[in-house]
């Protein structure tokens, strides 16, 4: 199981469903903004955001590393897979990466990552994603939380330094024998500054927007346009 399946088993008892609705509504907003026809969700996770898009007419796709994830997506008759974004074919009007994604990225994939999502866009696409701010990392993310479901039990506990968030769950599930079976993994997450983002050579960024899930001002709404 890879970090990202674990986070997938445990992401709800996280209590993030209404964060996530949440960008979702944002996401759908800004995007009303532009002639979009076709989608790549890139860390669509269990596709959500997918369906929204589709009932309204848009074309979607998307590609997640979480093989959990995808095959929830793919149960629902979604056009998804679990591989790498560089690797997906085809050009769209959008390309969105909700719940900071790109905080996953050191910065120099990430410089990477949105040079290879330019040449997937359309011309005149737009790229939304969201990002965690400073403030976000070190008041809001970073601590220890456990939930206690009795078939299940998590811990996260959170480090933030030196610009990287530092995250370990620990999952125990409960078998049918009645014995438990432990999961742990950490992952990474990566602090950004504005400036990064506005030096990437194919895409222009238009716009950025502070915004709360959480608190005051804990995230960053970027969109860029295909230079």
């Amino acid at each position: 199981m890879t970090n990202l399946d674990l986070y997938a088993k445990a992401e709800h008892l996280l209590g993030i469903e209404e964060a996530t609705e949440a960008l979702y509504d944002l996401y759908r907003s800004e995007l009303d903004e532009y002639q979009v026809k076709t989608l790549l969700d890139v860390g669509c996770g269990r596709g959500g955001f997918m369906e929204r898009m589709i009932s309204d007419g848009i074309g979607c796709k998307g590609v997640d590393l979480s093989r959990l994830m995808i095959e929830e997506c793919q149960a629902k008759g979604l056009d998804a897979e679990c591989i790498d974004a560089g690797d997906v074919t085809g050009k769209y009007d959008a390309i969105v990466s909700i719940f900071d994604v790109l905080n996953f990225m050191d910065e120099q994939t990430l410089v990477a990552f949105l040079n290879s999502m330019a040449d997937k866009l359309n011309d005149g696409g737009i790229l939304i994603a969201d990002i965690n701010t400073l403030y976000g990392f070190s008041d809001v993310a970073e601590g220890t939380m456990s939930k206690d479901r009795g078939d299940e039990f998590l811990t996260v506990d959170a480090v933030f330094q030196n610009d990287k968030l530092d995250t370990q769950f620990t999952l125990f599930e409960k078998q049918e024998d009645g014995k438990y079976v432990k999961h742990q993994d950490s992952i990474v997450q990566y602090f950004h500054k504005i400036k990064t983002f506005q030096k990437i050579e194919k895409l222009k960024l238009v716009e950025k927007q502070a915004f709360s899930l959480y608190d005051t001002e804990d995230k960053t709404l970027l969109i860029f346009k295909k230079k």
